[in-house]
């Protein structure tokens, strides 16, 4: 079916599906905490509208809720907390050396086609007009998951873990008109107190390590394992050097 043809709600859901999609592209892409940042609060912002419009045309009211939960969680308050955690942590113009980046953008695409590819025996099944929609929230989760994978700092790796959330929260919202509102209003109370504790977890991080780079954990615990103890360095008395 043409992109012309659908009604204006279905071209107004998989515009804002590529909108999403797009942002995802960009937290991959994007090397500086802050940009990163806005960038996850823009893509709350589209899932806030995306179900404000599902609201609106299905009859749902709802999804008015979960729309309000989701941009006072994903548009305000979560940003708002990684902002202020990446200032107190000098880390707001803090830019991660990455390696390939072409590489990790094709990528990708590739998990981009394997999510088309995977959701094409759901796409039958399903009677929604939206079910189109299916494969971009699967690559959203994956994508956040590549995100997880590839970048080192702990701060991206979080926005990674809500992104892979909000493929999640899109495919319920698109087909099936969302979850049930106490399953969402626990899931949002879930993710508010995530946010906290991985705020006190960055906090003691850069006072023990000096960083939140994970890549530099794990050469520590490598420098560790191969370095001499102090008994085995020191002769013991009676013995010769």
């Amino acid at each position: 079916m043409e992109f012309a043809s659908l009604s204006l709600y279905n071209q107004a859901i998989i515009l804002f599906a590529a909108l999403a999609l797009f942002m995802s592209f960009i937290m991959l892409a994007q090397a500086r905490m802050m940009p990163l940042i806005f960038t996850f609060a823009w893509q709350g912002l589209l899932l806030t509208a995306v179900s404000v419009l599902v609201a609106i045309t299905s009859g749902h009211p709802e999804l008015h809720i979960s729309a309000a939960i989701t941009f006072c969680l994903k548009v305000v308050v979560i940003p708002w907390l990684l902002y202020r955690l990446s200032v107190k942590l000098n880390m707001q113009y803090d830019a991660e050396a990455m390696t390939h980046p072409t590489l990790l953008l094709l990528g990708g695409v590739a998990l981009v086609i394997f999510s088309y590819h995977v959701s094409q025996s759901i796409v039958h099944l399903s009677g929604l007009a939206t079910r189109n929609t299916i494969a971009v929230s699967m690559a959203i989760e994956l994508l956040g998951m590549l995100l997880m994978i590839a970048r080192k700092s702990a701060v991206a790796q979080v926005i990674g873990f809500m992104s892979m959330e909000s493929g999640i929260f899109f495919a319920a919202v698109v087909s099936t008109y969302g979850m049930p509102l106490i399953v969402e209003l626990g899931l949002a109370f879930d993710i508010l107190v995530a946010s906290i504790l991985f705020g006190v977890f960055f906090f003691h991080l850069k006072d023990s390590f000096g960083s939140l780079n994970v890549g530099q954990f794990n050469r520590l615990s490598e420098a560790n394992q191969t370095m001499p103890t102090a008994d085995a360095a020191e002769p013991r008395p009676g013995e010769h050097a």
